[in-house]
């Protein structure tokens, strides 16, 4: 009987102690971890998305505004720089390619703002049912990103306090001493607003009075 009891005894001890460990957070930061991927993931996803977009947008626009050759060449050119930058899931927590990232992605939210404006200025252009559906696309996936990055901060902001805060912060220095920080997206002048270019004429010179005699 006693040995029953002491049996029994070391069982109820090997399942207490998983559960009570898992109780103590052991696996809050891998699953945090793995979620902050995820959005990662999305961001980078919406982001692909939108740059696909672009080639089609930019050839549309060229056959009615060829003349913006500079705006063109903008947007082309960002895009290219937008997506050479080699990212990851390891990106995250890597200071200089996140930033690197984030403001190629910037860069080229503030060219699009150029293009889009352009359209005030050839009535065939705003008209093009093939523009329109272009445009209507990118400002869904401009609505998606800035959903992907606005839920890959919390995600982040969640994890990167799991790390600081106890009893979590017990695991970060011991069994996940190499976890870290992920880095956050910031709100740019840029991002926020798209420049303010005025393609309508000037307006005529006011006649100056003749000098007195």
């Amino acid at each position: 009987m006693n040995r029953l009891a002491k049996s029994l005894a070391r069982l109820a001890l090997l399942v207490a102690i998983p559960v009570g460990l898992a109780g103590c957070g052991i696996n809050t930061i891998p699953r945090q971890d793995e979620a902050t991927k995820t959005a990662w993931a999305e961001v980078q996803n919406q982001y692909q998305r939108r740059a696909d977009l672009i080639p089609n947008l930019v050839a549309t626009v060229k056959g009615y505004a060829a003349q913006e050759k500079d705006v063109l060449t903008s947007v082309t050119q960002a895009r290219a720089s937008a997506t050479q930058v080699k990212v990851d899931a390891s990106t995250i927590t890597d200071p200089a390619q996140f930033q690197q990232y984030a403001a190629a992605q910037d860069k080229l939210s503030g060219v699009l703002g150029r293009l889009m404006m352009i359209q005030e200025s050839y009535p065939e252009l705003k008209s093009n049912q093939n523009f329109l559906a272009l445009q209507s696309q990118l400002e869904g996936t401009e609505n998606r990103i800035a959903i992907a990055r606005r839920d890959y901060n919390q995600t982040a902001q969640v994890y990167n306090t799991t790390l600081r805060t106890f009893p979590s912060v017990f695991w970060a220095k011991t069994l996940y001493s190499g976890q870290k920080p992920a880095q956050l997206f910031q709100a740019t002048a840029a991002a926020q607003s798209a420049p303010n270019v005025d393609f309508s004429a000037p307006p005529p010179a006011r006649p100056q009075p003749a000098p007195a005699q």
